[in-house]
């Protein structure tokens, strides 16, 4: 019976990961999509269907991990996300690539257009044997 309820709690565990990739993932694309506007944190957590305590981990979790998130302290602080309109580049090797579309396949390729253009490029790129080197718009 413990076997059970281990399993049980790591499939919630690996579903609410899921949901929290998913949020995260639709929460940069809405502040991507205000142009690096302030948007509010309760604004977010009320479109996003969470807390707003859950909003504001989620940001400090982008933060953490590299996305270039400004938090605005104080009455009308919030979050945006700064409007870069250079073209990145990128290089990357196979593997790289391979770990990149297995987590867009596990967060689903057409969960948001973001993960859906990034799997037509990593998965274009590999087709044509440009893989070490890849570009990405953002802006």
């Amino acid at each position: 019976m413990k076997r059970v309820t281990e399993l049980a709690a790591a499939s919630r565990d690996s579903h609410l990961a899921l949901r929290r990739v998913e949020r995260q993932q639709a929460l940069v694309e809405r502040l991507s999509a205000v142009r690096g506007r302030r948007t509010r944190l309760a604004e977010l957590a009320r479109d996003l269907g969470v807390s707003t305590r859950t909003v504001a981990r989620d940001v400090e979790r982008l933060r953490l991990s590299g996305v270039p998130l400004t938090a605005h302290q104080g009455r009308g602080g919030g979050v945006s996300l700064p409007v870069v309109r250079q073209r990145v580049t990128v290089t990357l090797d196979l593997p790289e690539v391979a770990a990149l579309l297995s987590s867009l396949t596990v967060l689903g390729p057409s969960a948001s257009p973001s993960a859906c253009s990034a799997m037509q490029k990593l998965t274009g790129a590999l087709a044509v044997g440009d893989a070490p080197e890849l570009s990405s718009d953002r802006g």
